[in-house]
């Protein structure tokens, strides 16, 4: 069984028609960007916290799109005990006193207010918002953003419903501001052309941060099969944490579910390849993965692989999560 736990919901606050954040009477370390896994009845999904660390109580904001939102937005009030497993993602900056341009389309503003708020509270860099919506009913934290904003938050609102869809040619606007560091969260539309614009500006990769979910098809909080090895088995070596570990890898085991095994505290969420909260690094030999959904031809290239969807191909493998 997935290693979940179990919190009260303190409030639902609704944000717009169709738009709600549930706050949790809980208190648990996370990094701003990073998001929770639900039970929503007979499904798993990933909704990202929108509130800061150590700031105020943990919330996740949920927009009504399909099966789970839905089901949170119907089922959820003050009182109600949800499964929940540990936050995880890596749409989080490194440091919150760099200068951060940051981009959101609809529900995609929920890290991102997270990182806002974080970075104006414990920070020292420069903001700018560039929020995408349908239109002003459904701008959501709408007197937040316009609370927040001042001498180190710009927020810039486009409105498709008086500008129409924004451009890459429009985003050329913002080119004062590629020195930062980009954050992108929203319908692939709109990361596609904000990555287009970015890379079009010459901003390098390294620099633009993208944040991706998927409908999980499976329920991490179920328990996870474990099929019967076959006798061969290659090495892994895992730098986790500051601290070296080596094990026999069963070619069959995916890696993830090994590390849970010897009893290490690797990152993960959906175990499907679809949130990369369990991404690390190959620095030597080769693996094979079994599914794909969050990593892009760059990424691969890079070295970087997801623990729970990797099976080994040569006899030894290292991997780093630093």
């Amino acid at each position: 069984m997935s290693d979940y736990q179990q919190v009260t919901v303190a409030e639902v606050v609704r944000e717009t028609e169709d738009a709600v954040s549930v706050v949790l009477d809980a208190d648990f370390d996370y990094r701003p960007g990073q998001f929770l896994t639900l039970r929503c009845g007979e499904v798993a999904r990933c909704y990202s916290l929108s509130s800061a660390p150590g700031l105020e109580r943990p919330q996740v904001t949920v927009k009504r799109m399909g099966y789970g939102s839905t089901w949170v937005c119907e089922n959820i009030e003050a009182g109600s005990v949800l499964d929940i497993l540990p936050p995880a993602g890596v749409f989080t900056p490194k440091s919150l006193d760099d200068d951060l341009l940051l981009f959101a389309a609809g529900s995609g503003i929920t890290p991102v207010m997270s990182i806002i708020k974080a970075a104006l509270a414990r920070g020292t860099g420069k903001l700018v918002l560039f929020y995408a919506n349908r239109d002003e009913n459904s701008v959501i934290f709408a007197n937040q953003l316009r609370e927040m904003a001042g001498e180190r938050l710009t927020v810039i609102h486009w409105l498709e419903s008086l500008q129409g869809l924004p451009t890459a040619r429009h985003l050329t606007a913002l080119k004062p501001f590629t020195g930062y560091q980009a954050f992108l969260c929203g319908p692939t539309p709109f990361m596609d052309v904000v990555n287009q614009a970015l890379r079009a500006m010459g901003v390098p990769r390294d620099r633009i941060h993208v944040e991706k979910f998927i409908s999980l098809s499976g329920n991490p909080f179920e328990e996870v099969e474990v099929t019967e090895e076959d006798g061969e088995e290659a090495t892994v070596a895992v730098d986790l944490d500051g601290q070296e570990h080596t094990f026999p890898w069963p070619r069959n085991k995916k890696l993830l579910d090994l590390l849970l095994e010897k009893g290490l505290d690797a990152p993960y969420s959906c175990r499907e390849g679809a949130c990369s909260a369990c991404a690390c690094r190959i620095e030597r030999g080769e693996v094979k993965m079994l599914q794909n959904e969050i990593l892009d031809q760059e990424d691969l290239d890079d070295g970087i692989i997801l623990a729970c969807q990797s099976l080994p191909v040569t006899d030894t493998v290292r991997i780093t999560y630093t």
